[in-house]
C-alpha cells in the first residue's frame, strides 16, 4: 500500500530503506565487485569491459562506480543521525550527554581504522595512521557536533564555506615542495599530500599522499552533512503537509540540482575522490541522495519490501564485514568449499565460480549473526 499522506516521520520508526541500501553499498565491498569482473571476463566485449572498469577505483579524475562506495555508506551514516538524536532527546538525554556518545562514536570507528590497518602487529614505523573507518568517524563527528549545536542555515552556509575554500585552496595553493611543473591539482603537486607529509602520523598509502588524509576530511564533513539534511527533512515538522510521495520527489529534485552543481564545478576543480574535491562531493552526494529516495520510495513508501532482506541482512552488520574480511580468513574458507571445483574449471569460469563461492560465504556468515540477532554497533 501506498504512503501518501501527509506525515511527520516517527524518530522511533526504523527505516528499512536506509538498511537495504547500507546493504547494498556495502555488497560491493563484500565481493560483489570482484564477482562482476569476473563475469564480464567470460564475455570480452566493448560493454562488458566497460562494466567491470566500474568495479575499480579511477587513478586520478573522474568517477566511477566504486568511487560511490565510500561516500554513500558516509551519506547514509549522516542520514541516520538525526533519528538517534531525535529519539535521545525523547528520552530526555541532555546535550552533554548526546555530545559525549558522538564524540565516542567518532573516536571508536578511528580506532577500529587503526585495528584494520594492523595496530596489533605493533609495528608502528609502518602503521597506516589515516583509514575508511577513521575518515568516517571524524566527518560524521563534525557533522554531528554542527548538527547538535547549530540549525540548519547556518550549516548550510559553513557547508558552502567548506567547499568553496577547499577549491579555492587547492586550486591556488600547490604543495611547497611541489616538483617544477607539476600542477596544483595534480598527484605530485596537490597542497593535500604536502599537509599529510607535514602533519599526518603514520606511513601514507602512496607514499606521498593519502586519500584519507587531513585535508580531504573537510569536504568529507559536507558529505555526512548533506545525509544529515536529508534526515531532517524526513523528520521536519514544516513536512507535516508533505505526503511521503512529495518528500520523495524534493529528495530527486535536489539529487538533480547536486549532480548538475558538481558536474559545473568539474569545469574548475575536477572529480576527485582521492582529493575528495568539492565537485565530487557534490555529485556524489546527489548520487547518494537520489538512491536514497529510490529505495525509500520503494521501500518505505511503495510498501515493497520482501526483497530486502538479502541487503537488509548485509546492512545490519555493515561495519562487521568490513572488518571481518580484515581479521576473519573468509578467503581461506571460501576456498576449501569451492576451491576444488573452481580448479577442475577453465581460469575464467574458476574465478567466477571462486567469487560467487565468497560472496555467498560472507552473506550466510552474516544470515547467521542476523538471525542471532547479534549486531556490531558503534
Amino acid at each position: 500500500m501506498v504512503n501518501d499522506t501527509p506525515e511527520v516521520m516517527n524518530p522511533n520508526e526504523r527505516l528499512l530503506s536506509l538498511d537495504a541500501l547500507r546493504g547494498f553499498d556495502m555488497l560491493f565491498i563484500m565481493g560483489f565487485a570482484g564477482l562482476v569482473t569476473s563475469l564480464c571476463a567470460l564475455w570480452p566485449n566493448a560493454v562488458t569491459d566497460a562494466l567491470a572498469a566500474q568495479m575499480h577505483h579511477v587513478s586520478w579524475n573522474g568517477l566511477t562506480q566504486h568511487d560511490t562506495i565510500f561516500p554513500l555508506f558516509l551519506f547514509i551514516a549522516g542520514v541516520s543521525f538525526p533519528f538517534s538524536l531525535a529519539k535521545q532527546r525523547s528520552r530526555g538525554s541532555g546535550r552533554s550527554r548526546i555530545l559525549y556518545r558522538i564524540i565516542r562514536r567518532g573516536v571508536i570507528l578511528v580506532l577500529l581504522g587503526l585495528v584494520y590497518n594492523g595496530l596489533f602487529q605493533l609495528d608502528f614505523a609502518t602503521l597506516r595512521v589515516a583509514s575508511v573507518l577513521g575518515r568516517i568517524g571524524l566527518a560524521w563527528m563534525f557533522a554531528a557536533m554542527l548538527s547538535l549545536f547549530l540549525g540548519p542555515r547556518m550549516r548550510i552556509g559553513i557547508a558552502a564555506v567548506i567547499l568553496i575554500g577547499h577549491s579555492v585552496l587547492l586550486s591556488l595553493v600547490p604543495a611547497p615542495d611541489a616538483p617544477p611543473g607539476a600542477e596544483a591539482l595534480s598527484l605530485e603537486g596537490c597542497l593535500a599530500g604536502w599537509i599529510d607529509r607535514q602533519w599526518l602520523p603514520g606511513r601514507l598509502i602512496y607514499g606521498t599522499f593519502d586519500p584519507e588524509g587531513l585535508l580531504g576530511t573537510f569536504p568529507a564533513v559536507v558529505t555526512a552533512m548533506l545525509g544529515m539534511f536529508t534526515g531532517e527533512f524526513l523528520l521536519a515538522e514544516n513536512g507535516e503537509g508533505l505526503s511521503a510521495t512529495e518528500k520523495t520527489r524534493w529528495m530527486a529534485f535536489a539529487a538533480v540540482l547536486l549532480v548538475v552543481v558538481g558536474w559545473l564545478w568539474s569545469f574548475a576543480v575536477p572529480v576527485n575522490k582521492m582529493l575528495w574535491s568539492s565537485s565530487f562531493t557534490c555529485v556524489v552526494g546527489g548520487y547518494s541522495l537520489g538512491l536514497f529516495a529510490l529505495f525509500y520510495y520503494l521501500i518505505d513508501v511503495r510498501g515493497y519490501r520482501r526483497w530486502t532482506l538479502f541487503f537488509r541482512v548485509i546492512g545490519l552488520n555493515s561495519i562487521t564485514i568490513y572488518l571481518a574480511q580484515q581479521i576473519v580468513p573468509l578467503r581461506y574458507a571460501s576456498d576449501f568449499f569451492v576451491g576444488g571445483l573452481a580448479s577442475k574449471c577453465g581460469e575464467a569460469l574458476g574465478n567466477v565460480i571462486y567469487d560467487s563461492g565468497y560472496v555467498i560465504l560472507c552473506w550466510l556468515f552474516l544470515y547467521f549473526l542476523y538471525r542471532k540477532k547479534t549486531f556490531l554497533k558503534v
